[in-house]
């Protein structure tokens, strides 16, 4: 009987292997990308290159999402998704550009990883610039020895995502100088003294309540947010 069951077994198996590996009816035919807002479905269907015509079982999802992170930076992630009987699917999150180091004249974009992913030939708007001011004192040195540019472009990257969202909409530059010495300079001239990223919850609330107690500020520092301070008019 067990011998029968078996027998059974492998013919049964037989058929559902060639639908999948030998017939022409399950193979990759057609790609559909989705969730590109900066890249075009074209690009990430190239960049991708998946084997058109080979069963749509041995088609490898993982190689083809590494393939498309290495030739394309500027996705985040990728989902690749077998959409039988004859498609692949690629769900695309790119990155978001949270600052702009201006480099010649183009144009470099930072995530929110601090991850530079993308140089353009124009500013993406309502992106502030990342502006390396490091001074020539011995602190800024030593900082800059110790935590090195991309650790303290991440710092600028955290003061950013850090300040509350009026400030950051109506913000035009994240000034760094060191890494205890982070500014920021709004569109209306305004400056905004905050320090390291340390402490970022704390230096929003802070400087949303100093800014409403003090709306003719033009200088707001809560680099220290249990002492804060604001100056001008």
């Amino acid at each position: 009987m067990i011998v029968i069951l078996g027998l059974a077994l492998v013919f049964l198996g037989i058929p559902t292997v060639w639908l999948f590996y030998g017939s022409d009816w399950l193979r990759a035919e057609h790609v559909s990308v989705s969730g590109t807002r900066v890249l075009t479905p074209h690009q990430v269907e190239a960049a991708a290159d998946v084997p058109l015509g080979k069963p749509l079982i041995s088609v490898d999802t993982d190689a083809i999402g590494t393939r498309l992170r290495q030739k394309l930076p500027r996705i985040d992630s990728v989902d690749v998704v077998r959409s039988w009987p004859h498609g692949i699917d690629l769900k695309v999150v790119e990155r978001t550009p949270v600052l702009i180091v201006q480099k010649g004249g183009k144009f470099v974009e930072v995530d929110d990883e601090g991850v530079r992913f993308a140089t353009v030939s124009e500013a993406p708007k309502g992106v502030p610039a990342l502006e390396l001011t490091l001074s020539r004192s011995s602190s800024a040195a030593a900082s800059l020895r110790r935590f090195g540019e991309s650790r303290l472009v991440r710092e600028a990257v955290g003061v950013a995502r850090a300040v509350p969202a009026a400030v950051a909409r109506d913000t035009r530059i994240v000034k760094v100088r060191s890494y205890d010495d982070i500014s920021l300079e709004l569109r209306d001239g305004r400056t905004i003294a905050w320090g390291s990223s340390e402490k970022g919850a704390a230096k929003a609330r802070t400087l949303t309540a100093l800014m409403k107690a003090s709306p003719a500020a033009r200088y707001f520092d809560v680099s220290v947010p249990t002492a804060p301070a604001s100056a001008g008019s």
